[in-house]
């Protein structure tokens, strides 16, 4: 729900009444990750994807459906050989959509109203959220007592919550309390809470929705090959800043499409800027005044990802003085150096490619060995970055 915050935080302020269709479970080669969303309106507009196509008609009626009785409902979906033309999804996979209807009908007699109508506050304070780029998690009943289901919780960064789980305290208290855990590692996930847990009587499934800030790829070295490589950063979601301590080459001019662009000695900056365990560091200078000083900081620091252009030989030499500036093994192996994948890049364009490709093999556990002819898992559970990227 959160990757489509921007159009459903319009929708909100705009007073539209809308259903949201979430991917709260995946299994198998599912075409999107938890977290991916489809809404539609009252007036039947459609925004967002959930399965990259395969099930979208059906879903797009849930979503209809619940608009009109005002009930959350989850729903599977997967693949039957026994039915070609069944609705399902043709790559094998199986997921679990949670279609809940955010309404704005007036409350009821007893001050409660509907339960959609109750979910809307919280909903939309997450979208509002999510929209101006500030972390924020969505928290709502997948399985559970009768009555839970549709309630939804909005948790900031810093463990405060708006909204219920159905009225009860202490499940909200619970439930915040892992999804603030959840959004300082930006991650979505499904969360089991015992009976004891959610002084419910029985045992909840809850799903908490985080979006957080983009995460950083920080380009060392105002080169050809990274103005590449800010593009590549930018298509995959990353705030890209670029690096130089070379006033003439480091300028807006030359990197029109960076969010930033620093003139500053890069082992300087890396020590001053703010970096996290999503960050990613790649280095193309390859050249030793600026590459030592910067890899010594770079490779003792909690981030994702850091990497150095340069030739075998240009590598040999840098992990040379990087013993000799006090580097050890440990700290040496998360270099990747040569940068990039073997894909016989030639151009500032390819290259950049194959640095991209490895930043999402790292980030998501893959290998990057062909997959014609493996018998590997197509998408992997590995390490993850945001997400979302949403993260997320």
């Amino acid at each position: 729900m959160l990757d489509i915050a921007a159009e459903l935080d319009r929708w909100c302020e705009q007073g539209r009444d809308f259903a949201v269709a979430t991917v709260v479970a995946t299994s198998g080669s599912a075409p999107r990750r938890p977290g991916a969303a489809l809404a539609v309106d009252a007036g039947g507009t459609a925004v967002g994807s959930v399965s990259g196509g395969c099930v979208e008609g059906a879903v797009y009626e849930l979503c209809r459906a619940a608009l009109e009785s005002g009930q959350s409902v989850v729903e599977r979906f997967g693949y039957g050989d026994e039915d070609a033309f069944a609705v399902g999804l043709t790559c094998g996979g199986v997921i679990d959509v949670l279609v809940t209807p955010v309404r704005s009908a007036p409350a009821g007699p007893d001050g409660g109203g509907e339960p959609s109508a109750a979910v809307r506050p919280a909903v939309a304070a997450a979208l509002a959220a999510a929209a101006r780029g500030e972390a924020a998690c969505a928290v709502r009943v997948v399985d559970g007592p009768a009555g839970l289901l549709g309630g939804a919780l909005y948790v900031r960064a810093d463990g405060g919550h708006t909204g219920t789980l159905g009225g009860h305290r202490e499940l909200d208290r619970v439930a915040a309390g892992e999804a603030k855990a959840l959004l300082d590692a930006g991650r979505t996930a499904t969360v089991e809470v015992g009976a004891d847990g959610s002084r419910c009587g029985a045992p909840v499934t809850l799903f908490a929705e985080s979006s957080v800030p983009a995460p950083r790829l920080i380009v060392f070295g105002a080169v050809d090959f990274a103005a590449a490589l800010v593009r590549a950063g930018s298509f995959l979601g990353y705030r890209v800043t670029v690096c130089d301590a070379r006033p003439v080459f480091a300028t807006r001019a030359r990197f029109p499409e960076a969010d930033e662009v620093v003139v500053e000695w890069p082992h300087r900056y890396v020590e001053s800027t703010a970096v996290d365990g999503r960050t990613v560091l790649c280095v193309l200078t390859h050249d030793a005044r600026f590459d030592v000083p910067l890899l010594e900081r770079a490779l003792r620091l909690p981030v994702a990802y850091v990497g150095a252009m340069g030739s075998r030989r240009t590598h040999e030499d840098r992990l040379a003085r990087l013993v000799e500036a006090g580097l050890g093994p440990a700290e040496l192996a998360r270099l990747r150096s040569p940068i990039g994948l073997d894909l016989g890049a030639r151009t500032p364009e390819e290259t950049a490619l194959s640095i991209a490709a490895e930043i999402v093999a790292v980030r998501r556990g893959g290998s990057g060995a062909p997959l014609t002819g493996g018998a590997t898992p197509i998408h992997h559970d590995g390490p993850r970055g945001p997400a979302g990227a949403a993260a997320g």
